[in-house]
């Protein structure tokens, strides 16, 4: 093992390990709090740091150290990642299950570390366990996570920590009873020990990346959405409109956009206080969203003011959207304020230059929907002069 024996490959990857655990650390402190895992992964490198020095110490301290409490710290380290994977994905964590495991396995490995030593049963054991664990937790991060460089990275890691142990738990049945000291370990036995110290560190830095992309992809989200109520924001919607628009152009195609105006929102805040009025638009926006098709985009204007856009729509298609949305929200209850919504509905032409025309329709709209009473939907399809 390019002339490292096997005490050395253990401390080493211990180290690193210590060093996956400060970097995940600082990684929770810094980190928004909905990428949920971190902890778990933090902590578990720093527990196995720990059991690198007991295994590395084999042969100068206690066996029920150096066998006993370091394949404890293994086991529940190796368990603490699979349960951040578990909280990262926003599954329930499974820690009964694998505590009781655990409680299970330990049991006879007392027994064949301590009262009858039998080296060849203690890495039937250890292996065993190690090789489902790892399997459970290589499941988990490539069904749930996204099709992403950090996630077949994570995945091939922990495939690749499944195999070793799964060929070590193989081979036990053929190890003597007695094993010799870590620095006369055979070289098959260093290749699955440092193995498997070296794929549990790139399952390590496997997990970093795909923190790593997790935020980004909040980062993104938060350019694009507005933060309160999860629809697109002003920038984001016209973006989507004018490419919309561009795309009508090219196909011979026409889109409808409504405009949409909650009445009399300003009396909600002013009687009922702006945190039920976050809730009254957060509501609004998850009715219309239910209503509309994957397609079609929703958009945050400005205050209580919303877009809708609806691709390959045509007007008298969008005033039956409008309608069913004006009477959703009209017939709503629960326990916010009783509201109403006006909007404005208008169509695109194959002459219109750019973005502003269509919009200024949908305000000519909405202004007469506003004008006619509110609660009622009205359509534009000339040209604003």
């Amino acid at each position: 093992m390019l002339g490292l024996d096997v005490r050395s490959v253990i401390v080493i990857a211990g180290i690193m390990s210590l060093m996956m655990a400060v970097a995940l650390y600082f990684m929770k402190r810094n980190y928004p709090p909905s990428i949920e895992g971190l902890a778990e992964w933090a902590t578990a490198p720093a527990i196995l740091f720990v059991a690198a020095l007991l295994f590395g110490a084999r042969g100068r301290i206690p066996d029920a150290l150096s066998i006993v409490v370091a394949n404890l710290l293994l086991f529940s380290g190796t368990a603490l990642l699979y349960f951040g994977s578990q909280r990262f994905f926003g599954l329930r964590q499974s820690i009964r299950l694998w505590s009781a495991t655990i409680l299970c396995v330990m049991p006879p490995l007392v027994w064949f570390a301590v009262v009858a030593p039998h080296h060849g049963v203690r890495v039937t054991i250890t292996a065993g366990f190690m090789a489902v664990l790892s399997l459970t937790h290589a499941r988990l991060v490539m069904a749930r996570g996204p099709r992403t460089f950090s996630t077949y990275f994570t995945g091939g890691a922990l495939l690749t920590l499944t195999a070793a142990q799964v060929l070590r738990f193989a081979e036990s049945f053929q190890l003597p009873a007695v094993d010799g000291a870590l620095d006369n370990t055979s070289p098959g036995q260093g290749a699955y020990v440092s193995v498997y110290a070296f794929s549990v560190l790139a399952a390590t830095i496997g997990m970093i990346l795909m923190a790593t992309d997790r935020l980004r992809g909040e980062l993104e989200h938060l350019a694009t959405h507005d933060s309160l109520t999860g629809c697109l924001n002003r920038r984001a919607l016209i973006e989507a409109c004018a490419l919309e628009l561009a795309r009508c152009r090219r196909n011979q195609q026409v889109m409808s956009v409504l405009l949409l105006d909650l009445d009399h929102f300003k009396a909600v805040n002013d009687t009922h206080g702006h945190l039920v009025g976050d809730r009254v638009l957060v509501d609004f926006a998850d009715r219309v969203r239910a209503l509309l098709r994957v397609p079609d985009r929703l958009g945050r204007f400005g205050g209580e003011e919303f877009v809708v856009l609806l691709p390959e729509t045509s007007l008298d298609k969008a005033r039956v959207v409008a309608e069913r949305i004006r009477r959703d929200i009209e017939q709503a209850d629960g326990d916010l304020p009783r509201r109403t919504v006006s909007i404005g509905v208008t169509v695109s032409f194959p002459d219109d230059p750019d973005l502003d025309g269509l919009l200024a329709r949908a305000d000519a709209a909405l202004y007469q929907a506003k004008e006619g009473g509110r609660n009622r939907v009205e359509t534009v399809a000339l040209p604003v002069s």
